[in-house]
């Protein structure tokens, strides 16, 4: 039976010959992912069950980054509820501060995952492990504890849409603008419990940080779980990272597909989602002015989008009463922007770095917005009272969009500079 890359990944770790859209399987796990704000619900259910010990220590990770470093009292219990219990089962994998990240750009970082592993997290970003050739998929806490349990879960297995990626990117269109255009073409809803597979030429022109990107937002199209084939550029990133042998599977040539979707790279604008939802997509705009630019989050606070960011900002000061705010993703880019130089940049432009965590993008904290603030951010969502209060405004962009509008005060392409 033909299958795509995500059922044949699938199938291999439920011990099967094939599966096939909308079959139950039991699969087992590579990894079982969880953060100070799912992290704490799974433990709770854990205990509840009266397991004893978790099935494999070394497969689960604990990433304190939502709140870390502890915001407040509430947000200490949470990490500390964490902590204990790494320490109590003998978890390997526990992230806190000096060890920390943003999750979803962390533990690739770390090489915990890769190329044909099957993964689960209570978040719904952890389909960003697609761009290694991963089966990667957000879960909630309950099945996060039943996979600390035993090393399983369920999946109903997905159809899948297909991506064709041809030509190259112009300048300043990015893995964001990609995804926000893809976004935009099938809507919030459009892959709704669906495979989003990349194929095609223009994918050899996509960093393996733009395909962290563009598999980040898959679920804001609905997805179960965004992939790119295993290329030279994939492997290029695992190696020296990821310490098991990568299998690489590759999609039949008649696999099924719901859909073929066709896109010209090289046609693509710097494209922004206004509020207030990702699919409300534009290529245009004129004078809309700002309060605050983030740039950051699981989506993009890559080194790749720090250097675009200082690329526009170099030389550049930020524009009166406009806050912009700079969150590596790991203490590993930080440390690779402080080297560069990119932090000089920021500070020098009048911009903030902070900390790794996730902060402003689920209104947590390090940037909350106030009444009818208006924000460009290089997160993922911008519902209604994301980043703040219920009347702000949240506009989704890329790194160079970004550090374009904090220097004119107003939403701005950078071509416009």
């Amino acid at each position: 039976m033909a299958m795509t890359m995500s059922q044949k990944i699938l199938a291999a770790h439920a011990g099967l010959e094939s599966v096939e859209a909308g079959q139950l399987i039991m699969a087992d796990l590579d990894l079982v992912l969880a953060n100070d704000i799912t992290g704490p619900v799974a433990i709770k259910e854990f205990q509840k069950s009266g397991a004893g010990r978790v099935h494999d220590g070394g497969k689960i990770a604990l990433v304190m980054d939502h709140f870390a470093p502890n915001k407040d009292i509430k947000s200490a219990q949470q990490c500390k509820i964490c902590r204990d219990f790494a320490q109590e089962q003998g978890i390997e994998n526990f992230f806190d501060v000096g060890r920390m990240g943003i999750e979803h750009a962390l533990l690739p970082e770390q090489g915990l995952v890769g190329a044909g592993d099957l993964v689960i997290g209570a978040d719904s970003h952890t389909c960003t492990y697609g761009a290694l050739g991963a089966f990667s998929t957000g879960v909630g806490s309950t099945d996060m504890a039943a996979g600390m349990m035993s090393g399983k879960c369920w999946f109903k297995v997905p159809s899948a849409i297909k991506f064709v990626l041809r030509g190259k990117p112009a300048k300043y269109v990015c893995g964001k603008d990609i995804i926000l255009h893809i976004i935009g073409l099938i809507g919030v809803d459009g892959a709704l419990y669906k495979s989003m597979e990349f194929a095609g030429d223009g994918i050899k022109y996509l960093s393996i940080d733009d395909r962290f990107t563009i598999c980040n937002m898959a679920i804001e199209a609905g997805a179960k779980n965004g992939i790119f084939p295993v290329d030279d550029i994939a492997l290029d990133y695992m190696k020296g990272r990821f310490g098991r042998e990568p299998k690489i599977y590759e999609t039949d040539a008649d696999a099924p597909y719901e859909r073929t979707i066709e896109i010209d790279l090289s046609a693509l604008k710097p494209t922004v989602a206004f509020p207030h939802l990702p699919e409300n997509t534009r290529t245009e705009w004129d004078g809309i002015a700002i309060d605050q630019v983030v740039i950051g989050s699981c989506t993009n606070g890559h080194i790749s989008d720090l250097r675009q960011a200082a690329e526009i900002l170099k030389g550049r000061k930020v524009a009166k009463n406009v806050r912009a705010i700079i969150i590596p993703a790991t203490n590993r880019i930080y440390l690779e922007a402080v080297h560069e130089g990119l932090v000089d940049i920021f500070i020098a432009a009048g911009a903030v770095v902070s900390t790794p965590t996730c902060g402003p993008c689920l209104g947590g904290y390090m940037g909350i917005l106030a009444q009818n603030e208006r924000c460009v951010s290089t997160t993922n969502r911008n519902f209604v009272g994301r980043m703040g209060h219920a009347t702000s405004e949240v506009y989704l962009a890329s790194p160079y969009v970004a550090a374009a509008s904090a220097v004119t005060g107003r939403l701005t392409s950078p071509e416009e500079l």
